[in-house]
């Protein structure tokens, strides 16, 4: 079985989000785990909403699709979350022959030798690169200086090409603008209940 974890904040999830899982998990034939973040180790200064609100709006939006799960693994780890130990985690749940892929955008990809022990974290999964507005096609060759062989490693999908940021998701309902068309209805049914963002 092909498991591709699909990470971040959530913050929240999105109709980009879930297209990203749509065309993984189809070209992977792939079952994707959605894995809300605790505390990013490279983002210790993001504010970020609480984790149960999180995880309920994940729970929401993949309701009903069995392409989808959920998992709280970062949430529940005390401390900076590394994503070399959701791997390796996730893997101690797997069989033998599953195959574990990690899907991020190029702007994450761009970063990866910076990540906690990058090195061994490329040994352990592969990765599937989605596009992102604003970034150019990614020269892969010149990645292998600072990860050798990360290239034999990555798997770069052309679509789906998203432009939605929860960044930008936040700002609106902050100004009390329409999110409708850029969150699952009932992901926005929460927002409005709990009063998040504003």
């Amino acid at each position: 079985m092909n498991v591709a974890i699909l990470g971040g904040t959530f913050d929240p999830i999105h109709n980009g989000h879930l297209k990203v899982a749509e065309e993984v998990s189809k070209h992977l034939s792939a079952k994707v785990i959605f894995i809300p973040a605790g505390q990013p180790w490279l983002k210790a200064e993001l504010k970020i909403s609480a984790p149960k609100d999180r995880v309920e709006m994940i729970r929401r939006a993949i309701d009903g699709d069995a392409r989808y799960s959920l998992s709280t693994v970062e949430i529940e780890r005390l401390g900076p979350t590394y994503t070399i130990d959701t791997i390796r985690q996730i893997q101690e749940r797997l069989g033998p022959s599953d195959e574990v892929f990690f899907i991020l955008g190029y702007d994450n990809f761009l970063n990866l030798s910076q990540w906690h022990e990058a090195d061994a974290l490329t040994k352990l999964c592969q990765f599937v690169v989605v596009p992102r507005c604003g970034y150019k096609e990614i020269d892969l060759s010149t990645l292998d200086t600072a990860l050798p062989a990360l290239a034999q490693r990555v798997i770069m999908m052309a679509q789906p090409l998203i432009d939605i940021s929860a960044s930008n998701i936040r700002d609106r309902i902050s100004k009390g603008l329409s999110v409708e068309h850029l969150v699952p209805a009932t992901v926005a049914e929460y927002i409005r209940d709990k009063y998040l963002y504003l």
